[in-house]
């Protein structure tokens, strides 16, 4: 069998994959032969899956950022790193106010690695401007202009 079958069965099997562990598998076995593609599309399904929240909603969006973050930050440290603060804070004042505040700072180390992995689509500005009816106008315009201006 050819390495780019190899690699198109590989991407069928992560598209229909719910199984976390089976997906951290999959992307780490694609790591070790040394194929990016594969191993991102897995990680990417890996952190779609994770959270327990219902796919669609404000929350499934955000800790499905906040699983991509953790993931990144392990895979850069070598060890395993959580976001206590953030995890903290949306115990204490949950997901909405938690983007919200966070938006309306300075844009966040995290910010910049999803951007630099490019992953746009899982920073709390983009996961904001997906439930526009859930923020206030000056967030959703800070969020806009952070992600017109990717190197925020």
């Amino acid at each position: 069998m050819s390495s780019a079958e190899l690699v198109r069965r590989a991407l069928e099997r992560i598209a229909t994959c719910t199984n976390a562990k089976e997906l951290r598998q999959l992307a780490e076995n694609a790591r070790t032969l040394g194929n990016d593609e594969v191993r991102k599309a897995a990680l990417r399904k890996l952190y779609a899956v994770s959270p327990d929240a219902v796919p669609g909603t404000l929350e499934h969006d955000v800790w499905q950022s906040i699983f991509a973050l953790e993931g990144a930050l392990t895979e850069e440290r070598g060890k395993t790193v959580r976001l206590a603060r953030t995890r903290q804070k949306i115990a204490r004042d949950g997901e909405l106010a938690t983007v919200s505040d966070l938006i309306m700072k300075r844009a966040s180390d995290g910010y910049r690695m999803l951007m630099e992995r490019g992953w746009p689509e899982l920073t709390f500005e983009a996961v904001a401007l997906r439930h526009p009816d859930r923020f206030e106008p000056i967030t959703l315009g800070n969020a806009r202009a952070r992600l017109a201006t990717p190197k925020a």
